[in-house]
């Protein structure tokens, strides 16, 4: 285990850390080491993973502990699908591994650059209305504990501690080990569509219901979206993959190109309208079909600031429908799409789906732009249809906010409060959202 000092940043660049230490435990028992000396120098510890949280989830201020080193796949067992791997491991690394050996997970986000243990913590998800989050494919985690003990939480075993830790939000221990329930390698055929705004608003639940895994993109100044449609076929499916000229034509034009197209709009704010109409138009449409984990996830190659809520689903096209409201009365401009995507309900204390069928409204600026107001207004009228925000993405609501959004809200303050009264795993973030832990003297 090795120690150094730097500053920390995450993905986005709008969060940073200046922690005293900074640890690479290469084991669970260097975690637990670690634990243990931070809180007899009465210190506290944040794990990070790859930075790609919008949030002050992970900062750090007095020990920042780096999972890379904790990248292992521990055990892999085809024949059941249950895989072990260690909580550093990248989903870009974990995706292959499990390729390999016949296997997929079932679900996965639109990024694959979180580690496993941060993409859970936070409630990462995809889009299916038959799917949960990629958190309830989890059927064991290895934690340590703030007093360095190391424990391990099941459906059988710690069962409210694994309700809770499935989306713990660092705030209940270390995750040293996961445990998925992965199924056999599958195959996804994709058909990118654009069509008029109002043709998918009238179709939505329609779609979200016909298609295994449905989306759409929506820049506000435009009237075109781009839907997004995936098929799932057996592993064995015949692959026609997106060739390379055009997965390099389309990272130029998604990537350089938007970036280009976005500085501009931030030197000429006036310009951001028909930019973003530009881009909707430029949105193509095709056809194509490789591994899941190849079709799920793509390049994010222009940085950007991102709030996300969930809400009943039954309700997006009237959220969606505001949104659109206040950016034509405001005048705000807007140059990233509208994100919107479909999840079934799950038992997960803290998850943004526990206990109803959900719609994802995520909304995005440019990381150049101004974004406070619009996301503020985003996050009022999400809020205002019960929304609760993704906790990997920004937002200001506090616990009292927070509290009657979740019906488990209080069940996991109250287990927090018994497993890490000090606040060993505290940090500001984490005192906003859940409270400060009840001994806490910091």
């Amino acid at each position: 285990m090795t120690g150094t000092s730097s500053i920390w940043r995450n993905w986005a660049g709008n969060e940073e850390a200046r922690p005293r230490l900074v640890l690479r435990p290469a084991s669970t028992a260097d975690v637990a080491a670690a634990v243990k000396d931070a809180v007899g120098d009465g210190l506290r510890v944040k794990a990070v993973g790859a930075g790609h949280s919008f949030t002050g989830a992970a900062v750090a201020p007095d020990v920042q502990l780096r999972l890379d080193l904790l990248d292992e796949a521990v055990s892999v067992d085809a024949e059941s699908g249950l895989v072990t791997v260690g909580a550093g491991m990248p989903l870009w690394k974990l995706n292959p591994l499990l390729a390999a050996h016949g296997l997929a997970m079932e679900i996965l986000g639109d990024i694959d650059r979180q580690t496993i243990s941060g993409a859970i913590s936070t409630g990462t998800h995809g889009s299916g209305t038959a799917f949960g989050g990629i958190a309830t494919q989890v059927r064991a985690l290895e934690l340590v504990l703030a007093d360095g003990s190391v424990v391990t939480c099941s459906a059988t075993e710690r069962r409210e501690l694994f309700a809770a830790a499935r989306i713990g939000l660092g705030a209940l221990g270390v995750i040293t080990r996961v445990t998925l329930q992965c199924v056999p390698l599958f195959a996804l055929h994709a058909r990118d569509t654009a069509a008029p705004v109002e043709e998918t608003l009238a179709r939505a639940q329609e779609l979200a219901d016909a298609e295994d895994h449905f989306e759409f993109f929506w820049f506000p100044h435009s009237t075109t979206t781009l839907t997004r449609r995936f098929r799932r076929l057996p592993g064995d499916a015949p692959l026609a993959p997106i060739g390379d000229f055009a997965r390099r034509l389309d990272e130029t034009v998604s990537g350089l190109g938007f970036e280009a197209l976005n500085r501009l709009g931030t030197r000429v704010p006036a310009l951001v309208p028909p930019i973003a109409r530009f881009a909707a138009r430029a949105m193509s449409a095709r056809e194509w079909t490789d591994h899941s984990y190849k079709v799920f996830a793509s390049a994010r190659d222009v940085r950007f600031h991102e709030g996300e809520f969930a809400i009943p689903r039954e309700h997006a096209v009237d959220a969606l429908r505001e949104i659109k409201r206040w950016v034509d009365s405001t005048g705000e401009r807007v140059s990233f799409p509208l994100e919107v995507r479909f999840a079934a309900a799950d038992d997960i204390w803290l998850s943004t789906a526990q206990g109803r069928a959900s719609c994802y409204i995520a909304f995005h600026q440019y990381h150049r732009m101004p974004y406070e107001r619009y996301f503020r207004a985003c996050q009022d009228i999400l809020g205002g249809y019960g929304g609760r925000p993704h906790w990997g993405k920004m937002h200001d609501l506090d616990a009292a906010a927070l509290r009657p959004r979740y019906a488990h809200f209080d069940d996991f303050v109250a287990l927090r409060d018994t497993h890490d009264p000090t606040g060993v795993f505290t940090n500001p973030y984490l005192d906003r959202i859940l409270g400060p832990a009840p001994q806490a003297t910091r």
